[in-house]
């Protein structure tokens, strides 16, 4: 009998350079139900095919580290109109480090950049969220 993995061990790579998030979701895919009846059919009943994908936004959440606004930085790039595209991979990692699973994401770029909330009555750590879309995602166990 196989043991579950456990979700709090992973990383996210963008280009090949691992980052670590206190948070990511968003690894959704969704298909589309297309109903249709065929004129000549003599069943009242409906058919069913599949239509369109669509994926979910995937939200990376992380502590606000001084001098990173790698975040900010590429969410510019979509509000000047040139939106740089990256492939991002998500990977669940074993005790050794190593990937046990990979999400790949396809044509990436982000949608919405949140900065912290402050309260000066909590003792929380600045936590920064970026909200991206994708074209497409693949799985693989490695």
């Amino acid at each position: 009998m196989t043991t579950p993995l456990p979700n709090y061990h992973f990383d996210v790579q963008f280009g090949g350079v691992s980052l670590r998030f206190t948070e990511v979701t968003g690894l959704d895919i969704q298909v589309e139900v297309i109903d249709f009846r065929d004129g000549s059919s003599m069943e009242y009943n409906t058919r069913k095919m599949p239509g369109q994908h669509r994926y979910s936004n995937l939200i990376l959440k992380r502590g606000l580290v001084p001098g990173d606004t790698d975040f900010f930085d590429w969410m510019k790039t979509v509000q000047v109109g040139q939106p740089e595209r990256r492939d991002l991979v998500v990977r669940l990692l074993n005790e050794e480090h190593n990937p046990v699973f990979m999400w790949k994401l396809r044509n990436a770029f982000p949608v919405k950049y949140s900065g912290p909330h402050f309260n000066s009555m909590r003792s929380e750590l600045a936590v920064e969220t970026l909200e991206i879309a994708y074209e497409s995602m693949d799985v693989e166990s490695v």
